[in-house]
């Protein structure tokens, strides 16, 4: 088992289900000491219990993203009660689903506000604390940011919004000692799917992304963990994942037929029902 996380205090935002509890469990495992956010505190508890159970040592901190407030409260309840800030992964984001041509103004605040502004905050409240630990600043980011497709334009927006702000970041601080990592997952096994336009979460909704292609959240987590470990800049997974990104950068011609071909069919397909 890797070592890179031993004694490493790391904070998790959006860690009560999905992805960020998939991450906060396998981190916890490489013997990382383990802080986790979210709005849901039921949720949160139950991390930490399973970490505790399994022998680690983790805080629960509610904390809402696009509260500026609470999420400087929780980085100075962390290095208070652990300590010190060592990894910060800012990973709470949900989807908000619809054309384009039906996104209200709230809509697309509700959407910017969690996974961009959200993220953005994130770094900058942990960023004192990681320089002082000369720690790891990570971002998941997603597939969509390079991938066009029908009803997802505010959540592709927002995730290609969110790796810019990555880069950037990359770039000022370099030299300080804090590396930045954007890790770009493809489907993973989530709640994300279960989520509302309005960020509630609703257990009935149907997860309609094709469940041939997903990865288990804790395979996921394996891969996540081990880039912001190596300290890498930036990376794309799953197989299917990476072949999305790349014929989206390089061959955006041939991404955007496929997309407008698939949605032709479903309007075909819907207007010849009844």
């Amino acid at each position: 088992m890797s070592t890179r996380w031993t004694g490493l205090v790391t904070w998790i935002t959006g860690a009560g289900s999905g992805i960020g509890k998939a991450l906060a469990l396998e981190v916890s495992r490489q013997g990382a000491i383990v802080a986790v956010s979210g709005r849901r505190r039921a949720n949160l508890d139950e991390v930490v219990r399973e970490i505790e159970r399994a022998g680690g040592r983790a805080l629960a901190v509610p904390c809402d993203v696009t509260d500026e407030a609470s999420q400087a409260a929780a980085v100075d309840t962390i290095v208070r009660t652990l300590g010190k800030l060592d990894v910060a992964i800012a990973n709470a984001g949900f989807s908000v689903s619809a054309p384009i041509r039906a996104l209200t103004a709230a809509d697309w605040r509700r959407q910017l506000d969690t996974n961009v502004i959200g993220a953005a905050l994130t770094a900058k409240c942990a960023l004192d604390a990681l320089e002082t630990t000369r720690g790891r600043l990570a971002f998941v980011g997603s597939v969509a940011a390079f991938v066009p497709g029908p009803r997802v334009g505010a959540y592709s927006a927002s995730k290609a919004a969110l790796r810019s702000i990555a880069q950037t970041l990359d770039v000022e601080l370099h030299g300080s000692g804090v590396s930045v990592t954007i890790i770009h997952p493809g489907y993973v096994e989530s709640e994300i799917a279960q989520v509302d336009n309005q960020g509630v979460f609703d257990a009935s909704r149907a997860d309609k992304r094709p469940k041939n292609l997903m990865w288990p959240a804790d395979r996921a987590a394996r891969v996540m963990a081990s880039a912001i470990a190596s300290r890498k800049h930036e990376v794309v997974f799953t197989a299917h994942g990476q072949l999305g990104a790349f014929l989206g950068q390089h061959l955006p011609g041939l991404v955007r037929f496929a997309a407008t071909r698939s949605g032709t069919k479903k309007r075909v397909a819907a207007s010849t029902k009844g």
